[in-house]
Order: C-alpha cells, then structure tokens, then sequence
C-alpha cells in the first residue's frame, strides 16, 4: 500500500498546480479536507532551525526581523537509500534543483516577485518539494513569524495581517498545528501557545515544541513544560536543541549537529529520563506517524468530498458541453449534431411537450371567431349601400325576378372584409412560431456554447418561417378569394322562392325598391356571409396549420442545412468559435475532474486495504 502521506502529498500537489487551493468556494476544496501540519511561532522563536532539522537541510533564508514573508509549503518525501536529494518547486516545474543553497536563493527570489524588495507579506504560498533518504514523508506548513510591533518599511497593520494569515490556516479543522515556543522565554507570553489556545482550546490539534533549550539561565530547566506539567497538551512535548549561530556560520554538518542534539539529551541530568522522546529526529517520526493517523481518520470525509465534487464537476462540463472537434468533418457534424437538438426542442414546443403550442391553438380557438364576429357589416348592408348596388346591377334594364348582379357585389364586398382576419391568423401564428424559435434555442444548451451559431440558427428558422408565412398568407387569401368568386348554387335557387313567399302580390316587381324590400335582401345577404364566415373558420386554421405549422416542423432549418454543405471550413470554424472564458473553463474542469478521479481511485484503494 503507497504511505497515506505520500498518496496526499501527490493529490494536494495536483490541487495546487490546478488551483484548488484556497479558492473562495461555499465548498471546502479536496486541499482545505487534507490534512497538513502549520508550523506557528513567534519571531525568531526558532522554527526555521527546527524545519532544516527535519529536513536535515540548510535550505531557508535567514536574518534579522521578518524573513518568513510568504507561507511555505513543504512536501517531504522519503527516497530509497542511496539515491541523490533533490528540491522541485511547483511554479519551476520539471526543475531540480541539488544544490540547497540555490533552493534558499529561490525561495527569497521567488518573495520578492510577489511582495517586491520590501518587508510586506503575501498569503500567495510557495511550494516546495524536497526528496531524500534521510527525511520522512510529511507535508509542513511555514507561517510568516507572528509579531508584536512593524518594523521600518511595514504598514502599521503588519502585525494583524500576519496573525489572519496565520489564523486562516490554523482554524481549519483538519490542521494540525505545531507550535513553536522558546525554552529560554516565559512560556505564558508565548505567541504560538497563545494564538493555538484560542483556535484549539482543548488541545486536540496542537504538539507543542520546545526549542532553544540549551539556551535557558544556569539553574532553569524545561522539565516541568516537557512533562505537560506547566502547559498540558493532548501529546507530549518534544524539545529539540538548535544550531547555534556560529554552527551555522560554520556550516556544520547537519548530520553532525542531529548527533550533537541526541548526546546533549542523553548526557544532561535534567533531560535524561526523557531522551528517547527528544530531539528534531524523534519530532519528525512523531508528526509523521500522527498525520498518517489523521489522514485515516479523515479518510471517509475525504471521500465524500470526492465523490460530491465529481458529481458537480461532471455536471458543470456536461452544462458546457463538448470540446470542438478539430476536422472540417467533425465541425460540420457538431454543428448538424446541434442543430438537431434544437430542431427536437422545437417540434416538443409544438407538440405539447413543452409550453407554447397551445397559443397557436387559442388564436384558431379565440382570436379567429372574435375577429370574424367584431366585423361591421352595417356599412355594406346599410339601405343606401344596398339601394344603390341593387339599382346599379340593374343598369338600363329593371331585374325581372332577382337582383342577381346586386346580391353578387353586395356578398363579394362583404366577404372582402374576411381578408383582414385571415391575415391576422397568419400574423400571430407566425408571431408564436418565432417565439418559440428563441425560446428553443434558449433551452439548447450547446448553443449557448458557441454565439455565432445561434446566431445564425436563430437567423436561419425565422427567415424560413417568414417565407412560410408568405405561403401561408397567399393560400388563406385564396380561401377568401374563392368565396368571394363563387356563391352556391343553392343559395340562388331559393332566392325566387323566398322573394315570392314575402313579396305583396299586389305590387309589380318594379315597386320592390322600398325599404322592406330592401332589409330583406340586406337578411338574406348577411345570412350567406355568416355561412361563409363559418366555413372560413375552420378552413384558414386547416390552410395556417398546413403552410406554417407542419412546414415549421418538417423543413424549418432545411435550407440552412444546404448552405451548411457548401461552406468552407473556415467559416465552420467561425460557427464554432466559443467564448474563450468558456473554453478555459472547461479545460480547467477537465483538468480538476480527472485529478479528482484520481484521487477517488487512490483514497479508495486505501480505504478498502485498511
């Protein structure tokens, strides 16, 4: 089974190269649920000594004040024996570097290009990878040394910066804080145990380290704080003994001076009893072995992050869709492919399976009948109009039985009005179909994906709805047109009988010019037109349906799709041209689902062998 410390080094590598860490989100990132150790301590308190004790390394910059600007994240990683120790950082990929006082020179420079040749801070980290066989694996935390007043060339509000920075860190609960306090202070003034206290009042997520020890007043010792006596912690205390100043002047070994450590404990009187728990060697296996422990712990909520994280992932790039395809043949099938989908999306409209079809239903059911009822017919059946219209038909010559010319214009100028409601049928369905077009394309998720082409679908479905509203404009007139040519057959045949039944046979023919003569014509007239209105109902919904409606769902992007073939790809492309942010985006997703994946497949793993 790989080390647990190892397998989470790799993942919060991958999370970092990709930007999953520290990223505002509602959501924890996989980072934030790994668990870390954060090395918190005062200025000067000695902790850069105690990380190249574990390191076994001179490798951190040094100097009076703040030198600790940026947090530093170490990955340890133990190598086999023999082989060659090795540094990488994460934003120097693929270079290494063995040569450690070149790893301190980066790491000021690498400072300097965040926070500038000044003393001011930055919560930007740096990442650090360190491979030999004298480390164990373990990933640690520098914090910036938190202090009690700015310096010269810091704001005012250095002190509060470093302590949120350190704060923001340490509050997380699957940190585990190493705090770092020097033997030769009063350990009440502490600012490690101070700000640990407050964020870990119990204890639970704090091993207290004692450093400086061979440094304390003649007559003190630290026994009392390493056997939890003065401060209790959950776990023991560990002391260490750093190089002194002029060790490191010296460059004395590192190997040399982890000797120097164990015989100091091992020989003073005070110490003795505990020196098998002392030393920067023993502190490393104790972390070590503790954050292995933890990672366990943490394992199930680790994967339950996992797996809700892929879910949301996988959903959001099924949100963007599809990578372009890079062929002319590949582009014209994504686009057939889409426009397909929005073609389905429309016919659903239409068909009652999703909202709309039924506004073309209520104008055949609703606007239609109310258009034909609102028409006046007074204008054309009115006396004068029908006087005169009789009288003209008749020219020289008095009509004998039946005005036949005058019953013919006055029926064709009536029935000429049916035109204006025939044409607002066509209108407001061709104002629904399109309507529907939008709303289509906003339910079609790959086109929201690429801007020019829904553009030009978009463009494309209403120019041939527009050329099928012609159609259907021309062929519903013609229904008008046609009642206007020929009255039935019928109709005439009574018209003498019903003259007879309501004449006065005591007048002559020539007589029947009075007014009640003349309101029957006017009845008998308005009498047919109803009967055509009633016919047309139901006809120019028939002729609407057949010109718009079928059309819209049968051949609307069909012209479009004969341009598609004889354009070149160049213009394919342009069709297909995303938003670069989108593109990014997705890349970035691609990129954080496969790591998760990986992740999921490692964490199980393990999960499973325990």
């Amino acid at each position: 089974m790989e080390n647990l410390i190892s397998l989470v080094n790799k993942i919060q590598r991958a999370c970092t190269a990709l930007g999953d860490h520290g990223e505002a989100s509602a959501l924890p990132t996989l980072w934030d649920s790994l668990p870390a150790i954060a090395v918190v301590g005062g200025q000067s308190s000695g902790k850069s000594s105690v990380l190249e004790s574990i390191v076994g390394k001179d490798f951190l910059p040094r100097g009076s004040g703040i030198v600790t600007r940026r947090p530093l994240v170490l990955q340890l990683h133990k190598s086999d024996e023999g082989s060659r120790e090795y540094a990488e950082f994460l934003h120097l990929p693929r270079k290494r570097f063995t040569d450690f006082a070149a790893v301190r020179k980066e790491i000021q420079d690498e400072t300097d290009r965040e926070t500038g040749r000044t003393k001011q801070i930055s919560s930007v980290p740096i990442h650090l990878s360190i491979y030999s066989p004298n480390v164990v694996n373990l990933t640690l935390i520098d914090l910036p040394g938190l202090t009690k007043v700015a310096v010269e060339g810091q704001p005012d509000s250095i002190v509060q910066d470093i302590e949120n920075m350190v704060r923001s860190y340490i509050e997380k609960p699957n940190c585990i804080i190493l705090a770092i306090s020097p033997a030769n202070q009063d350990l009440a003034t502490s600012d490690a145990i101070k700000i640990s206290r407050e964020v870990d009042p119990t204890g639970e997520r704090t091993l207290g380290v004692l450093t400086k020890i061979d440094l304390m007043d003649k007559g003190t010792d630290a026994v009392e704080i390493l056997e939890g006596k003065a401060y209790r912690l959950k776990f023991p205390w560990v002391g260490v003994v750093n190089r002194s100043q002029a060790d490191i002047n010296k460059n004395v070994d590192m190997i040399a001076a982890r000797r120097r450590e164990r015989e100091y404990f091992a020989s003073s009187p005070e110490y003795k009893h505990l020196a098998h728990r002392m030393g920067s060697e023993h502190l490393a296996k104790v972390l070590s072995k503790h954050l292995e422990t933890v990672i366990k712990s943490r394992i199930p909520g680790i994967q339950s992050l996992i797996n809700k994280t892929i879910a949301e992932l996988e959903s959001e790039l099924s949100r963007l869709g599809k990578p372009i395809a890079a062929d002319a043949g590949g582009k014209l099938y994504t686009i057939m492919e889409i426009c397909r989908l929005f073609d389905q999306t429309y016919k659903e409209h239409l068909d009652g399976v999703r909202a709309g079809g039924e506004k073309i239903y209520n104008v055949f059911d609703t606007q239609l009948p109310a258009a034909l009822k609102r028409l006046q017919f007074d204008k054309q059946l009115s006396m004068e109009n029908i006087r005169k219209l009789i009288t003209e038909a008749d020219g020289y010559q008095p009509h004998l039985i039946a005005p036949e010319q005058g019953y013919r214009r006055l029926i064709e100028s009536s029935l000429v009005t049916i035109r204006g409601p025939a044409e607002a049928v066509v209108e407001a369905v061709h104002g629904i179909l399109k309507e529907l077009v939008h709303k289509a394309i906003n339910e079609t998720p790959e086109l929201k994906q690429y801007p020019a082409l829904r553009v030009e679908v978009g463009n494309a479905a209403i120019e041939s709805l527009d050329r099928m509203k012609e159609e259907s404009r021309k062929a519903t007139l013609k229904l008008v047109d046609m009642e206007c040519s020929y009255l039935t057959v019928d109709f005439f045949r009574k018209l003498p009988q019903d003259v007879d039944k309501g004449g006065n046979p005591t007048h002559s023919i020539f007589d029947r010019y009075n007014d009640s003569y003349l309101r029957r014509i006017g009845t008998t007239v308005l009498s047919y037109v109803n009967m055509v209105c009633a016919t047309l109902h139901n006809s120019i919904p028939k002729s609407v349906v057949y010109c718009q409606v079928r059309e819209a769902k049968r051949s609307l992007l069909d012209h479009f799709f004969t341009e598609l073939g004889k354009m070149e790809q160049k213009y394919l492309s342009s069709l297909l041209n995303e938003d670069p942010a989108v593109m990014e985006r997705r890349s970035a997703l691609a990129k954080r689902l496969e790591l998760y994946r990986s992740a999921q497949v490692e964490i199980d793993t393990v999960a499973w062998s325990k």
